[in-house]
């Protein structure tokens, strides 16, 4: 109950699926999601893929892995993100 009303008042925070391209780094994984757009002069669509660098508390995630990531408060110079559900592993090797 209270983590809902905690929620109203923040507002909507942005959400992204992505996957894990990198998990090297202590508590820290960085996170490709990829959007498709059409190109406004061309009508092509154009992919771009963007790399956030995503708080990972518990260490979960491993590479290939398929993530859910959330908005938060900055963590450090560039972790503006963390995982808010691992949605699908990646086959082990």
């Amino acid at each position: 109950m209270e983590a809902e009303q905690q929620a109203s008042e923040r507002g909507q925070r942005k959400t992204r699926v992505g996957h894990v391209v990198s998990n090297q780094m202590e508590k820290t994984v960085v996170v490709a999601v990829i959007r498709r757009y059409m190109h406004p002069k061309y009508k092509k669509y154009v992919k771009e893929r963007l790399k956030y660098k995503v708080h990972d508390e518990a260490n979960d995630c491993g590479v290939g892995d398929k993530v859910l990531i959330e908005e938060t408060r900055p963590m450090s110079r560039h972790k503006r993100w963390r995982v808010k559900q691992i949605i699908e592993r990646a086959p082990a090797v």
